[in-house]
């Protein structure tokens, strides 16, 4: 039997991006009031990707194909808003300098304050204190950031459009009264990924013992999609299974929500379902009118 399909997204500027199998669809509430929908069609990763179906290697491409995609939402989403519109190039240049100062800041500056103080450190504990340092910097970027009026805004989107999936999945009516019933938290958010990662590297870094500076920056660039790739798995389980087990692992990525996530209003929880009504498929006719 098939797997049921995924459906996700990002809060976006003043609004939701969701997709599926074949659609994508973003919804943004302009500056007037009006809520706007954009709508295109995806073709099926596993459809573009001979390597889709194999584990861990589509944690890769699926990685890559959301940033992309994520990319187009939010350049999109800034012109419906009325901000002032990117080109495609300046685009990429935002997305690369993001990459760059991520890098910098979650893979180069952990392993040179870990080395630092190594020296004080039995090797053993190296990785766990990197780890952990990683960790730290990443909860105070994101408990920094969310201190901006613009990001508090985004999360509450973050907050909307979680509750819209839960909505769908839980096969409510899909209105804004029944999704205001449903969590801020979802098991399968790119926030729970992130802490994954950080985890994850933990353990696959620590096969490679502590070289010198350089070859440990090198080795975790290029360890980097395969800590993506099992990190992929881990969270697909935590979005499928209700073993209680998985259920602890999603546990600390849930906590970790809560810094991304903030109340929507009735207005963002219906922009998150326009994006929802417009990425279903047309022929969608699930059984929830149940009350």
């Amino acid at each position: 039997m098939p797997e049921t399909p995924f459906y996700g997204g990002q809060a976006v500027i003043e609004g939701v991006m969701l997709r599926g199998p074949e659609l994508m669809a973003i919804a943004v509430r302009r500056p007037d009031g009006q809520v706007v929908v954009h709508r295109e069609s995806l073709v099926a990763a596993a459809d573009r990707w001979p390597g889709w179906r194999w584990p861990f290697l589509r944690g890769v491409i699926a990685l890559a194909d959301s940033l992309s995609l994520g990319v187009r939402a939010l350049l999109i989403s800034a012109e419906v808003a009325g901000e002032e519109k990117m080109e495609p190039h300046q685009g990429v240049l935002v997305v690369a300098t993001a990459v760059a100062l991520a890098v910098g800041l979650f893979i180069l500056l952990p392993t040179v304050i870990t080395g630092f103080l190594g020296r004080w450190l039995p090797a053993g504990v190296r990785h766990l204190v990197e780890g952990m340092v990683r960790l730290g910097l990443l909860v105070g970027y994101i408990a920094t950031i969310a201190r901006l009026p613009d990001v508090r805004r985004v999360f509450a989107y973050h907050g909307a459009e979680h509750r819209v999936i839960h909505l769908f999945e839980g096969g409510g009516r899909r209105d804004v009264d029944q999704a205001r019933a449903w969590p801020l938290l979802h098991p399968r958010c790119g926030t729970s990924f992130l802490l994954f990662v950080v985890a994850i590297s933990v353990l696959v870094f620590a096969f490679f013992g502590w070289p010198v500076l350089w070859q440990r920056v090198a080795l975790r660039l290029v360890l980097l999609p395969v800590v993506a790739g099992i990190a992929y798995e881990a969270i697909r389980l935590s979005g499928r299974s209700r073993h209680p087990l998985v259920k602890a692992m999603a546990v600390p990525g849930l906590a970790l929500q809560r810094l991304t996530t903030r109340e929507p209003s009735d207005d963002q929880v219906e922009v998150a379902l326009a994006a929802l009504e417009a990425v279903l498929p047309p022929c969608y006719n699930p059984a929830e009118d149940n009350p």
